[in-house]
This record gives C-alpha cells, structure tokens and sequence, in this order.
C-alpha cells in the first residue's frame, strides 16, 4: 500500500493530497474494473441458468437474483465480507491452518461481483431473449453447431441488447465501490476520509472526489456509447 501523506510541492492544491487520491483512485477503477469481470461471469451464468430447460437451475438463478436485488448493497457487502470471513477461517482452522486474514480488495471485488452479477443475470437474459428465435434455429438448419450459433449469432447481438442496461450497471457499480472503504479498502474514500480528518476540511475533500467520480461515470457514458453505436452498425432503429 502506498504511504499516505501529502506533498509538500503541491501544497496548493488540495493541501499536498491530490496525488495521494490520485493514487487512490487508481485502486477504486482497478476494484471497479475486477469486480466488473466476475459480475459478468455470474452473469452470463445466471442468465444461462434461467434460460435452462433446468427446472432446479431456473429456481437456483431466481433465488439469486430475488435475494440479492431485495437487499441493500451495504448491507449485503456486511454480509458476505464478515460472513465469508467467518466461515473461511472456520474451515481454516478445521484443516489446521490458523487464523487467514482476507484481503480486502479480494473480499470487496469478489462481494461486488457477486451482488452486480445478479443484475447483470437480468441484463444478458433480457438481451438473450431480444433475439429472434428463428435466426438461432435458421443457423442450426444451415449446418452450424450450437456453439457456432452461440459465437456468430447470439454473443453478437447480445452484446448490442445488453449494452444500456450494462452501461447502467458499470456506472452504479463505480459508485457502490465508496462502500468497500468501511472494509479497510485503502481507495479514494479512504483516503480522502484521511486527508479531510487532518485538515478538518471534509467539504473540500468530498466535493473533489465527487467531481472525480463524475469525470469517470461521463468518460464510461461516452466510451460505452461508442461501443453501442459499433455494434449497432447496419441496425435500422424504428422510431415510433
């Protein structure tokens, strides 16, 4: 972890803390970046699990997403951090291993990606069924594979659906990363919570990293509908 101080050759500005939150938030993206990534593996696993001729898989995946929609973020993050901890260091001592002490950003992107899979569950299984079901069964007549069908047909044009809602996600899951910092995450809450209690300037502080996050969330809404409008090459929209 890098040390926090301020610097002493920019006083100026943010009273020499701007590169410590800086730094801070270099953890916050790649937390938000990790965390991201798993999502959307208990995504495309929810979604598959719902659209399973699997009467146990479509109840498994109902219940995931119920739970974790109905609660809150903070706290299911409580939950999952302190609960895994517990039952981690239960089966640790079980096999003679000692007291395991979990890293906080394992703890807070493996929880963050658990709680935002279940949304994007709901995400790629919307986007699935946005698909006709004729082109699928047009490309298994033709001779394809289901696993053809899956990469030249389906994947593509999932990603098109899906994108609003995962532009949605991505940005609600940048936000939701300001929880991990009760959890000892060394992000650029924590920090800022550190320079505001040294200069007794917590306005100052907060407003700035408030602007950092909104330059990020703009930055993620112009990235990502670039990425739309590609997939959506050669799409007519219907305007009504």
């Amino acid at each position: 972890m890098t040390p926090f101080h301020a610097d002493p050759d920019d006083a100026m500005f943010l009273h020499g803390y701007f590169p410590a939150i800086l730094e801070g938030l270099r953890s916050t993206l790649l937390v938000s970046a990790v965390s991201l990534a798993i999502a959307c593996v208990f995504g495309l696993i929810g979604a598959g699990a719902k659209l399973s001729a699997s009467r146990a898989a479509n109840i498994a995946a109902d219940t995931y997403t119920t739970l974790i929609r109905g609660l809150p973020e903070l706290v299911l993050l409580l939950l999952i951090f302190y609960g895994g901890q517990i039952l981690i260091n239960s089966l640790a001592d079980k096999a003679g291993l000692g007291y395991l002490d979990i890293n906080p950003f394992v703890a807070g992107t493996t929880t963050l990606g658990f709680i935002f899979g279940a949304y994007l569950t709901e995400t790629f299984r919307g986007a699935i069924l946005a698909i006709p079901r004729g082109q699928s069964e047009a490309g298994l007549a033709y001779g394809m594979s289901r696993g053809q069908v899956l990469r030249r047909i389906v994947l593509p044009q999932m990603v098109r659906h899906a994108i609003p809602g995962f532009t949605n996600n991505w940005l609600v899951m940048i936000k939701a990363t300001a929880l991990l910092s009760i959890i000892g995450l060394d992000d650029m809450v924590h920090r800022a919570n550190l320079a505001s209690a040294a200069t007794r300037e917590p306005f100052t502080f907060y407003a700035a990293i408030g602007g950092i996050y909104l330059a990020v969330t703009t930055v993620s809404i112009l990235l990502l509908g670039w990425v739309e409008r590609r997939f959506s090459l050669g799409v007519r929209k219907v305007e009504f």
